[in-house]
């Protein structure tokens, strides 16, 4: 039987049906993905140690020859040992195979042979356990598992890594020839990198490091430059050609209402988008920038701008009381200016959300600020031109689409308050233009930042209290909701520490907020905080993105080292927000190097940007970006953290080529549309 590619694995001599479930359980159904079922590390066993200079805890490969006849031990029913010494020109090692008793005869004395393994020690005698044994080859030839660079992969249940290793062969050989090369001649030439053949080939069983490293360079570099293309293709296609007729508008009318100067970066962000919105097409534009930069400012002006035109725009927010809260400031943008403001959410009575309903069809409200209760069925608009969403990653796909389906192609305008490196930024948010606010408004204090420990328990207790005493607000956030058996017990919990918190303090009005509540509990305390009916709010990270309180002078977060720095810093954003100095805390007791080096990044810096990346570096991009929420289809090789240079050449190099042919219809980029194609498929639903 010929074997291609998209042959499934179970054409594989050895891969039964069981195997070829296991392998599923990878991903893994035909060939091609087995080819790129790519090692998760590798071992050089291409380095010989003498074993005198084998230390304890190393993983050696030595040469020696067997010394004694193995021998078989029982030790119990169901556990028995075959014990040898093998020796070479300057010392010895004791050998031990656990319940496998083959190697008893397997292994012969006077024979030399190579075993590859982490050296113990028992009392004075070096020792290994288990290693791999391989009769020594020819001089100067690799044998099948030792004398080489081996790959190591990732398994599941029924899987070994020698049943992988042979199956990956096997597709290789198969398949030999066949790879399609997705790069095209002028990419490879440019870039200098390796033909696809030779990269699979390297990437799994490579001739020498050398050849491991061209043929990382060269998938790394695919894998990037079809993901670019695939999302640039993307946006391509979603500039959708506009109903809506947008007049050009001197944005000075909007300023001149204001009780202050818009800074440069937010008129940057406006002009961009009153651009987008007078272009034709319809606008994808996200606005990003740290917690207080003024990004509601920008939608103020967006509204402002399609309401010109005659059309309505719609706000979606994570929470109610966020929704509240850009209510009333979108009120005080827009109502000066003769625009109708009105908000849906949840909690509303259901004669209130008649009355909007009715108000939004008939085209008596410019804008409504809401939460997931704009996405009902019952919620129409006269003509909805305009559709912007806080925090994108809070809502899923089918949500941002049920709004935006409720008008003929709105313009879409998205706010994060998430700090991502720019090059990074473009590939996440692919369909959509970015914009940055890198200043904060004038006026705006720096937040002074300290890190402390334990020792500093009562004096930070007695600054607390000063500054509520002053008439300030604090934030208490910790690691966990409540005590756990299973954690370190000098991790703070929510709820216990609320209670010694109260206890320390009790002349102070102490509430407590965590991610177990109900949301309409946790909407009601926040509500009492804003309100300035508590002192001190002890949390869970549940405020991260949470409501404006001018009044919070303080944000304390205990066991600090246990968040990531764009964590640590979207909780120094929820302070600083009024017009007194405020103070972020960090403690922490750790003593290890990395988490001295993560709060000393937020000790010396406010810039989200920085901070972002110093957290990619330090976490990479799974913890960075939380439970795949940012939409970026798995990475098979690529590493968004330790990949960026690349990820640049991928960026200009996908733009080089879409510049010529959009829609790679050309007969030398048929396999790179199959490719992007394929990859669309596969990570339907995902995109944001």
């Amino acid at each position: 039987m010929k074997m291609t590619p998209e042959t499934e694995i179970s054409a594989l001599r050895g891969v039964g049906p069981k195997k070829a479930e296991a392998f599923r359980k990878l991903g893994v159904e035909t060939l091609r993905d087995l080819a790129a079922l790519f090692p998760r590390r590798y071992e050089d066993r291409t380095r010989f140690t003498p074993i005198a200079l084998a230390m304890p805890d190393d993983t050696v490969c030595i040469r020696a020859m067997v010394a004694n006849e193995p021998r078989l031990v029982r030790v119990r029913r169901g556990m028995e040992m075959v014990k040898l010494r093998a020796v070479d020109d300057t010392g010895s090692v004791d050998i031990t195979y656990f319940n496998q008793n083959y190697r008893r005869d397997a292994i012969h004395m006077g024979e030399s042979y190579i075993f590859y393994g982490k050296i113990g020690l028992l009392g004075q005698r070096k020792t290994m356990a288990n290693p791999v044994c391989e009769q020594e080859a020819l001089a100067g030839t690799a044998g099948s598992v030792t004398g080489r660079i081996m790959p190591v992969y990732p398994l599941s249940a029924g899987l070994t890594q020698r049943i992988v290793l042979d199956a990956v062969r096997a597709a290789l050989d198969a398949c030999a020839g066949h790879f399609p090369d997705a790069l095209p001649e002028e990419i490879l030439r440019q870039y200098g990198l390796a033909q696809a053949d030779f990269a699979y080939e390297n990437i799994h069983f490579p001739a020498d490091l050398g050849a491991l490293e061209l043929a990382r360079r060269r998938l790394i570099f695919e894998e990037l430059f079809v993901l670019a293309c695939a999302m640039q293709r993307m946006r391509g296609e979603r500039q959708t050609a506009s109903g809506m007729r947008m007049e050009r508008a001197d944005c000075a009318a909007f300023y001149r209402t204001l009780p202050f100067r818009p800074t440069n970066a937010q008129q940057r962000a406006v002009l961009a988008a009153a651009d987008d919105l007078c272009s034709g097409a319809v606008m994808n534009r996200l606005v990003q920038g740290d917690v207080g930069s003024g990004k509601t400012l920008v939608a103020a002006a967006c509204i402002w701008y399609v309401w010109k035109s005659g059309y309505q725009s719609a706000f979606m927010a994570p929470t109610e009381i966020l929704a509240e809260q850009h209510e009333q400031t979108l009120r005080g943008f827009l109502e000066p200016l003769g625009l109708h403001v009105g908000r849906l959410t949840g909690s509303m009575t259901a004669k209130q959300k008649r009355g909007v309903c009715d108000a939004l069809a008939a085209g008596a409200l410019d804008v409504v600020v809401g939460t997931h209760a704009l996405i009902q069925g019952t919620v129409q608009f006269a003509r909805l031109g305009l559709v912007i969403t806080d925090e994108q990653h809070r809502f899923g796909v089918e949500q941002r689409a049920a709004l935006t389906g409720k008008g003929d192609h709105p313009h879409t305008l998205v706010m994060s308050a998430t700090p991502i490196p720019r090059t990074l930024a473009l590939m996440i948010y692919g369909d959509l233009d970015v914009s940055v606010i890198d200043e904060l408004p004038p006026g705006r204090r720096p937040v002074e930042t300290y890190v402390v420990d334990e020792r500093y328990r009562a004096r930070l207790n007695a600054f607390l209290d000063k500054l509520v005493g002053e008439g300030r607000q604090a934030f208490v956030v910790c690691p966990m909701v409540e005590e756990n058996d299973e954690l370190p017990a000098q991790l703070k919990s929510a709820q216990e520490h609320a209670a010694a918190l109260q206890r320390a303090l009790p002349h102070r009005r102490v509430g407590c907020i965590h991610g177990r509540m109900k949301a309409k509990d946790k909407e009601a305390v926040m509500a009492a905080f804003a309100a300035g009916e508590l002192d001190v709010l002890v949390a869970t990270t549940v405020i991260e993105v949470g409501v404006d309180v001018p009044n919070a002078a303080l944000m304390l977060v205990e066991n600090a080292d246990r968040f990531g720095l764009s964590q640590l810093h979207q909780l120094r954003g929820r302070i600083g927000r009024g017009p007194f100095q405020s103070y972020c805390i960090l403690v922490s007791d750790s003593d290890t190097d990395e988490a001295k080096a993560r709060l000393k990044v937020m000790r010396e810096t406010a810039d989200g940007f920085k901070i972002a990346e110093a957290d990619l570096r330090q976490r990479g991009p799974g913890d960075f970006f939380g439970s795949r929420q940012h939409g970026l289809p798995e990475m098979h090789i690529a590493d968004l953290c330790a990949d960026m240079n690349v990820l640049e050449d991928a960026r200009a190099a996908a733009q080089a080529v879409l510049e010529t042919d959009p829609e790679l219809s050309r007969p030398g980029h048929a396999k790179l549309r199959t490719q992007c194609d394929r990859l669309f498929e596969a990570n339907a639903g995902r995109w944001n």
